[in-house]
């Protein structure tokens, strides 16, 4: 298996973490300097961390109602996903089936040995098994570079700026030093709310590219694991071409995994590409093209 490691994904999962602990000591800081007890601060932190290192994959499998299948259940499933798990050099993962009429497939997991690959019970009846596979490769090469877990511990920031940014008010329930007056107090948490927002953006924006830039290294792992780029190409036109057909309340179901999926599920327009989990189809059809002319010697 020729596996190309990819140090730009490396660097990029360094760099966001490096800049993301900046954004978060500075978020403590500000919060810490406004009379939010510095006590809570460390133990709502802590507790989401602990939260998101532990169970991140078994929140991701049960909002999106993915169920563990058993190789006798789907017995071609299970031996693709072993196929390809041999082939990179990994554990074989578990295996999970969604029930949903949105084409797709996703990985999760905090490593290797306890990650889980799932695909949706419709991808499995409009792909062809080339298809699947070179989907299945793009999950497993998720595994591979172990970028699961980096892009859960990066979005934790984010997620607290965010719980901040819809609850500020309970902020008033700590007051302010000094016997500060209500007007001070009302300042403390405007600014407390203006900060979260930015923190917010600011982190957003680290994570959304460190997530464009990993579905870049997926393709190219399953480029690498498959030896067959156009399969991929073919696989993803179809499960993009297919969102179209599928019910908007449907999407909006699965919408708090995308960041996890293949091919984001969109019950509505995109705000901007800035904010997109996901690189644009185009880019990543573009790509694969360039490296099966690699392949090809031209």
């Amino acid at each position: 298996m020729n596996w190309t490691r990819d140090f730009g994904l490396t660097m990029r999962m360094l760099l966001t973490s490096f800049l993301l602990l900046i954004v978060y000591l500075i978020f403590l800081g500000i919060l810490y300097a406004l009379n939010v007890p510095f006590g809570f601060l460390l133990l709502v932190a802590a507790g989401m961390a602990f939260l998101q290192f532990f169970f991140s994959d078994k929140l991701v499998l049960w909002s999106t109602g993915t169920r563990i299948v058993a190789e006798d259940e789907y017995p071609e499933l299970h031996r693709m996903i072993e196929r390809l798990a041999t082939r990179a050099g990994l554990p074989k993962p578990k295996v999970g089936v969604m029930p949903s009429p949105v084409p797709n497939a996703f990985a999760t997991g905090r490593s290797p040995r306890n990650a889980v690959v799932a695909v949706t019970d419709s991808i499995m009846r409009i792909l062809t098994p080339e298809e699947l596979e070179a989907v299945l490769a793009h999950e497993m090469a998720h595994v591979k570079n172990r970028d699961m877990l980096t892009l859960t511990m990066a979005s934790f920031i984010s997620m607290l700026a965010f719980l901040i940014m819809r609850n500020w008010f309970f902020m008033g329930l700590f007051g302010g030093g000094g016997g500060s007056g209500r007007d001070n107090n009302a300042g403390a948490l405007i600014v407390i709310y203006i900060v979260s927002i930015l923190v917010w953006v600011v982190s957003t924006l680290l994570t959304r590219a460190l997530s464009r830039y990993r579905e870049f290294a997926a393709d190219r792992g399953s480029a690498d694991l498959t030896g067959n780029p156009r399969a991929l190409i073919s696989a993803l036109k179809k499960i993009s071409g297919r969102m179209d057909y599928v019910p908007a309340e449907k999407k909006r179901e699965v919408e708090g995994a995308n960041a996890f999926f293949i091919i984001p599920a969109l019950s509505g327009n995109t705000l901007m590409e800035l904010f997109s989990t996901h690189p644009p189809l185009e880019k990543r059809v573009a790509a694969l093209e360039d490296l099966e002319r690699q392949r090809r010697g031209y």
